[in-house]
């Protein structure tokens, strides 16, 4: 469905989000950048209880919720798959980040998940795992690299992403339940977005 110009009114205890959708065929970092010490970055199949505790810490400013409420066998699936590639990022034993590609039919990788936890940002991570995942992605011969972000999201996301050299080709409204009414997320959850009673 198109939406037509002009206000739309957003269901009771559903919040929208304006999507950004970016790409790129070819990637842009061809040199891998170092972590910093003590730093990691590992290739990884957690378990579903590791997996959720870091992407609820990574995403929970966000609103991030799909893989919180999705059931365990649709989830362990999904991160088994061959076309899956998870890499957690360490420091010392630590898990601080998730680069997550989801390799898809037609030549597409999608940088399904990617972020740190808010105590890590800011000191040189951003670079190092966009390194790592253009180069992951690339490895398998795509011939697509896509990501996207929303208004909600870090607001240095998407220009994180241009600078990285994702080009932008496609904005879209996405209406979803506020997982702060369903108890997902504490209420005082993302404080940038309004929570509507």
């Amino acid at each position: 469905m198109t939406l037509t110009e002009g206000m739309h009114d957003i269901p009771t205890g559903h919040t929208p989000a304006v999507v950004t959708y970016l790409q790129m065929t070819a990637p842009a970092i061809t040199e891998a950048k170092p972590f910093p010490d003590g730093v990691s970055a590992n290739q990884e199949l957690p378990t579903l209880a590791d997996y959720r505790a870091l992407f609820r810490a990574i995403g929970a400013p966000w609103l991030w919720s799909s893989r919180l409420v999705i059931d365990d066998d649709k989830l362990a699936e999904i991160l088994a798959r061959d076309t899956t590639e998870i890499w957690v990022i360490r420091r010392a034993e630590s898990p601080i980040g998730l680069v997550e590609l989801d390799f898809q039919a037609g030549g597409d990788c999608e940088l399904a998940y990617f972020g740190m936890v808010k105590e890590a940002t800011g000191q040189g991570l951003g670079g190092p795992m966009m390194a790592l995942a253009q180069s992951q992605a690339f490895a398998r011969n795509i011939n697509r690299f896509y990501v996207h972000t929303c208004n909600w999201d870090d607001p240095r996301a998407l220009s994180f992403y241009q600078k990285a050299g994702f080009i932008p080709y496609k904005m879209a409204v996405e209406v979803f339940p506020d997982p702060r009414r369903d108890g997902i997320h504490p209420i005082d959850t993302a404080p940038h977005v309004p929570c509507l009673n």
